[in-house]
């Protein structure tokens, strides 16, 4: 229950006015030259509904946390080369209806809390690209994540954009923001006999500088790293998991005069598709964090709430270099994190275990809300479906069709204003082609991220059974991969490739930011004959294209790329739902037009978030777009379902 005796966090630091910002000149941190800890708490505002950002925020704030950090997705706020996106586009862009950065940081001041602001350029995140915009791949010659002078022009162009958002919204300009990160663990790109690029960082500092900027800034990265992706005269911090003590004392050992901040507590872990959820116990994360606690160093919990790669905008790691995709981990749409709120903002007991230490070293007394009341779900009844789209019906209703005389990849196509396609699916298709019985189909290089062969629209690909079927043809492990076309001959057929970008890679050295996505890295060959003259249509689904689909036809329930439809009704309340995955093999949902959650049977990921407010009263579209195999309902349940390991437990009740 709230003490209104108390004073606000705000009210305590400006009572007097605001005279200066977050300073960094002491072994403490001082906030309008009053001391304070930050404890702080990491929510990608993208990665949330915003009708529950103030839910999320206020449960930061009553488990005693007086900080929220988040990132800055590039690629979400130019989705095109000089198309920039703040929350004011949900016609053009779906994924406009989460960008309203200002709410967002002004909410933020309403619920009593500061904001740590991390604008990238590069953010990682797990997100696609790494917040990165793939039309930046268009530009030959580019090299991103340096000082180089293509690149750079591109990101001062957006952080004029960007900055001239942030900068009235500075702690000392009234706003809620005390700090503000150069760039991202810049120095995990270090590569063996190359200097790091340190010009670099000085001139995003200086955009920093020249557009307003006056709070204090900082780098972060893993003290036991090094400290490769720092600048003198700017606060570094920490990031990591376990051995505090020891990355504490390296960053101690390195500025002696400074405040002690772990940027990133890594409290959890992502997944990736074939991997277990990952789940880290209360006692391991309490510990880590009691000790940092005991350093007097000031924290911020990655995450606090992790959330939702919405649609196609999961992250991927990789291991290899050049054009070898044989290493790509693309990440789950669930970005649950295991963090002390869960992906659907359930209280967990790392959330229990937060408040306890946060009230136990907290020294400042201040105004805490109590806890919000737990959001409820339900499972609403299977739907059956009513309605199929083949992979020719999708593409006689695209909007694009290219003539190549080669395959090429996505971001060279000429759409989307010049920016190539970011998202979403590309058919490769052949027409009039004659395949004589027992031929072999071969693709040079590797598949960038998954492929799907038709001939005549009937599927030809090996359906997808269990995780060894990725060490063969249609994923990206094997390089030159070949398929045998079956015992039937054909003549004046229709070959179609069709290829998914799986989620470009977020973090890595810097040559592995080559992140093309489709058939690019050779010929594709019947019997060893390079096929030549290739109609290339890209299928984006975006939610204007999806909403304006027709001629659906009734069920066949055919194996092969498919996209289906069901009709939820709902005269009730709206609430919170997963979508349960059993029975389907790979593919992804669309909730109203919205792609939703991606799918895959290997798991670990089971179900996908729905949030009430996607649905609406009465009729609702569900759509299924399916790689092999459908189900022939779609299902709901209350609770996401994982292969899991560890113990983490889920609290769903009102928490006091």
């Amino acid at each position: 229950m709230e003490d209104d005796i108390l004073p606000t966090l705000y009210d305590y630091l400006t009572f007097e006015g605001i005279t200066s910002g977050l300073s960094d000149e002491t072994p403490q941190f001082s906030l309008n030259k009053k001391p304070i800890k930050l404890f702080s708490g990491a929510l990608h505002y993208f990665r949330v509904h915003p009708r529950y950002w103030r839910d999320r925020l206020r449960k930061y704030r009553s488990a005693g946390l007086n900080c929220v950090e988040t990132y800055v997705p590039w690629n979400a706020h130019e989705p095109e080369d000089g198309r920039f996106d703040f929350g004011r586009n949900v016609e053009e862009n779906e994924l406009s209806v989460f960008l309203d950065l200002e709410a967002f940081l002004k909410l933020a001041r309403e619920e009593d809390l500061l904001v740590i602001l991390r604008p990238g350029p590069y953010i990682c995140a797990e997100w696609e690209f790494g917040g990165l915009p793939s039309w930046l791949l268009r530009h030959k010659d580019l090299k991103i994540r340096t000082s180089d002078s293509k690149y750079m022009f591109y990101v001062k162009r957006y952080f004029k954009k960007l900055l001239a958002l942030v900068e009235p919204l500075q702690f000392t300009k009234g706003g809620p923001i005390i700090a503000l990160q150069i760039e991202n663990e810049y120095g995990n790109v270090k590569e063996e006999g190359k200097p790091i690029d340190t010009a670099y960082l000085e001139a995003l500092k200086h955009i920093y500088r020249e557009n307003g900027i006056v709070e204090l800034l900082f780098t972060s990265d893993t003290p036991s790293n090094g400290f490769q992706g720092t600048l003198p005269d700017v606060l570094a911090t920490a990031n990591f998991q376990e051995e505090a003590s020891v990355e504490l004392a390296l960053l101690k050992a390195h500025q002696p005069n400074k405040p002690l901040m772990v940027m990133e507590y890594w409290t959890g872990w992502f997944d990736h598709y074939t991997e277990k959820h990952h789940e880290r116990t209360v006692g391991k994360f309490e510990a880590v964090l009691e000790d940092i606690l005991m350093w007097k160093s000031s924290f911020n919990l990655y995450m606090m709430h992790g959330g939702t790669n919405w649609g196609f905008m999961n992250g991927a790691n990789i291991f290899g270099t050049g054009d070898d995709n044989s290493g790509y981990q693309p990440d789950t749409t669930s970005y649950d994190y295991d963090a002390p709120l869960s992906e659907n903002g359930d209280y967990t007991d790392k959330f229990v275990a937060v408040q306890r230490l946060t009230a136990e070293y907290n020294e400042l007394l201040i105004r805490q809300p109590s806890p919000p009341p737990a959001t409820f779900r339900t499972a609403y009844a299977d739907l059956d479906i009513e309605g199929e789209l083949s992979l020719d019906d999708l593409i006689s209703q695209s909007e694009h069709c290219i003539e190549s005389a080669k395959p090429i990849s996505m971001e060279h196509l000429d759409i989307n204003n010049g920016s190539g396609q970011s998202y979403g699916y590309l058919v490769y298709r052949k027409e009039n082609i004659d395949i004589a019985a027992g031929s072999v189909l071969k693709i040079e290089g590797h598949v960038c991220d998954t492929v799907v062969v038709l001939i005549n629209g009937k599927l030809v690909s090996k359906i997808f059974e269990t995780p060894e079927d990725l060490n063969g043809f249609g994923y990206w492990r094997q390089k030159d991969s070949t398929l045998n076309l079956g015992d039937d001959s054909y003549t004046g057929a229709t070959l179609d490739l069709l290829v998914e970008n799986f989620g470009r890679v977020n973090y890595g050295k810097l040559y592995q930011f080559n992140q093309f996505k489709g058939l690019w890295q050779g010929d594709v060959l019947i019997n060893d004959k390079v096929i030549t003259d290739w109609k290339l249509i890209p299928l984006e689904f975006k939610q204007k294209w999806t909403k304006s689909l027709n001629n659906w036809r009734r069920p066949t329930y055919t194996t092969g790329p498919r996209l289906y439809k069901a009709i939820l009704h709902i005269n009730d309340e709206l609430m919170d739902t997963y979508i349960d995955f059993n029975g389907w093999t790979k593919g992804f949902v669309i909730v109203n037009g919205f792609v939703l959650s991606r799918f895959f049977k290997v798991g670990p990921q089971k179900t996908g978030y729905l949030p009430a407010p996607f649905l609406h009263k009465g009729q609702n579209e569900v759509m299924i777009f399916e790689h092999f195999r459908p189900n022939k309902t779609i299902g709901f349940c209350t609770d996401p379902q994982y292969d899991t390991i560890g113990d983490g437990k889920i609290l769903r009740g009102l928490l006091s």
